[in-house]
């Protein structure tokens, strides 16, 4: 059986608020061993699969993404709030709790045609995916898969990008 990443991951009970349950992925990049556990999983869910750029949205998904798109030896394309990329860049506005966000991407970060990897700590709700689902597919990417550490699949995030190949390393 394979080794499981689960024990790397504190519950932290009533953050960011009372009632949610957080799953804190910090202790799992505090440790090399859980890191480096996770990295392979990661990679071993591309195997086979031609990746030209991972896509991962700030912060945490950063943390896994830039590793990743050093081992695949591809580019990586981050994804931030806006005002923080210094380029033109594709916005893309999605629906949180209550009110809407928006994300940004530098409109030259993706050529037409390039194998997309989109890589984020967590699946919750799904509207963060989604929103990168559209801009790399405005950009001209074709989205080869999404991974994510952890799927909070009771949030049913799983629903809005259900198209997709998706894959997490635990869900709950």
């Amino acid at each position: 059986m394979e080794e499981s990443i689960e024990k790397y991951i504190r519950d932290v009970k009533d953050f960011p608020k009372e009632g949610i349950m957080f799953k804190d992925i910090t202790p799992l990049i505090g440790h090399p061993e859980g890191f480096k556990l996770a990295i392979n999983q990661l990679l071993e869910q591309v195997d086979g699969l031609s990746i030209d750029k991972v896509v991962s949205m700030e912060s945490r998904g950063f943390f896994f993404g830039s590793v990743l798109a050093d081992r695949l030896n591809a580019g990586f394309v981050p994804v931030r709030k806006p005002g923080k990329l210094p380029f033109d860049t594709y916005k893309q506005e999605y629906a949180l709790e209550y009110g809407t966000d928006t994300l940004e991407m530098h409109i030259d970060a993706i050529e037409k045609g390039e194998k997309v990897l989109i890589h984020d700590d967590v699946l919750a709700t799904g509207g963060t995916a989604e929103a990168v689902v559209k801009m790399v597919e405005k950009a001209g990417g074709e989205i080869v898969l999404i991974s994510f550490l952890i799927n909070l699949a009771f949030l049913k995030g799983e629903e809005k990008i259900k198209n997709y190949n998706v894959k997490s390393l635990l869900t709950y």
